[in-house]
Order: C-alpha cells, then sequence, then structure tokens
C-alpha cells in the first residue's frame, strides 16, 4: 500500500469520527440533560432506547439503518431529494459511526450533571435566572469534563467503528473505506500483514493522542475551578 493510500485513510477516518462526534454531542447532551431533569413515568425505558445500539450487534444497527435511510428506502429517497445521502457514502459512515457512539458519549455526560450540586441552579433561580440561563451559565460550564470525556470516548468508538458501518455503506476505497475496514480488508489479501499493521499502529497512535488532550482539556478545566475556588 502505497503512503498516499494511507494518507486518504486515515483522513477519510478522522473526517467521518469528527463529524459523527459534530452530529452526535449536541444530541447526547440534550439526552442526558433531559433524563437527568425529568420525572416523568416511563424515563427508564427511554433510557434503555438510548441504550440500544450499546447492546444491539452492529450488524443489526448497520442493516436498521439501511432500511431508513438506504437509497431504497422511502426516508432516504425524500433526503435524496433534498441533497442530503447516507447510502453508500462516507456521511452514511459518518451517521452509523454515530449512532453506535452514542450511548458511550451520553453517559458521562449524564453523570456529569447529576455530579453538580444541585444547590447551585436553585440559588441561581432565585437570583432570577431562568431555565436556558441556569443551564448555559451553571449546569453546562460544570459539566464540561464530562461532555470532553464522552466526545473522546465517542470519537475512539467512531474510529473503530466496523460492522454497522459495513452493512449500511459497504467498503467503498475513497468513500467509506475507514482505517477499520481497510485494515479488515488488508487481512484478507496474503501480502496486506505489513500495510495492516501499520494501519493499526497509527490508529492505537490516534486514540492515545485524543485521550491525551482529553486528560489535559479536562485537568485544565478542573484546575480553573479550583483556583476560583482558592
Amino acid at each position: 500500500m502505497e503512503s498516499g493510500q494511507i494518507i486518504e485513510i486515515v483522513a477519510l477516518s478522522l473526517k467521518v469520527s469528527l463529524a459523527a462526534m459534530a452530529f452526535v454531542v449536541p444530541i447526547a447532551i440534550w439526552a442526558a440533560w433531559w433524563l437527568h431533569r425529568t420525572r416523568i413515568a416511563g424515563k427508564a425505558f427511554v433510557s434503555a432506547l438510548f441504550h440500544v445500539p450499546l447492546v444491539l450487534p452492529p450488524v443489526v444497527t448497520g442493516y436498521m439503518l439501511l432500511i431508513a435511510f438506504g437509497p431504497a428506502a422511502p426516508l432516504g429517497r425524500l433526503l435524496g431529494q433534498a441533497g442530503i445521502e447516507f447510502g453508500f457514502r462516507w456521511t452514511g459512515a459518518a451517521l452509523a459511526a454515530g449512532v453506535m457512539a452514542f450511548p458511550l458519549v451520553m453517559r458521562p455526560i449524564r453523570q456529569a450533571f447529576e455530579a453538580i450540586d444541585p444547590q447551585l441552579p436553585a440559588i441561581a433561580s432565585t437570583l432570577g435566572a431562568g431555565r436556558l440561563v441556569n443551564f448555559a451559565t451553571i449546569s453546562l460550564p460544570m459539566a464540561l469534563p464530562g461532555i470532553v470525556a464522552g466526545a473522546v470516548l465517542g470519537f475512539a468508538k467512531a474510529l473503530g467503528e466496523f460492522g454497522a458501518t459495513i452493512t449500511f455503506v459497504s467498503n467503498i476505497p475513497g468513500e467509506t473505506r475507514t482505517l477499520s475496514l481497510a485494515v479488515y480488508s488488508l487481512l484478507q489479501s496474503p501480502d496486506g500483514d505489513r500495510a495492516a499493521i501499520i494501519l493499526i499502529v497509527i490508529s492505537v497512535v490516534i486514540s492515545i493522542v485524543a485521550v491525551l488532550i482529553s486528560e489535559w482539556f479536562s485537568d485544565r478545566i478542573i484546575g480553573q475551578r479550583q483556583r476560583r475556588h482558592d
């Protein structure tokens, strides 16, 4: 495998993973906040639905996405007419990776919201802060380490996503062949071991760098908070 092909695969994988997180993180923040705040009946059932991608076989999730968003599906055709295509496109790979990563992103964010002292939002409310202001100025900043942790965990999951991606958008070179799919393809080739090892090493390095950035960012946020309290 030539260096240009390796760069193309890595660039596509990063694009897919970053697009997946851009799509998933805002939804995960809303879902985590809703689960934290709501007291309605059926909350446990909704929470279970949010976690379904974590327990379903990835191939099943990919097939469900194909049924819902594939070129032959009514919704897929409707989106296609609006210029939004997922079937057998890199955008579909990002959608599949985002859906699979969603529970892993949402969980630490929800835990971060639940760790906030409930007296702080209550005090802000007595001072006239509305729900939106309360969320934007108190809850969201205090949950930022959890949001970063969830985003990094989701990024790593999206980077290594395989089953849902190959089922939904296939394994198309230059379009949907991410790192994990490229490694799989190379391992099916008699002389692909060396290139597969290179891609595996690259995957490990990217994952470690992402985690280190997350740790640095979280430590910096926590340090700033401690200095404010001192």
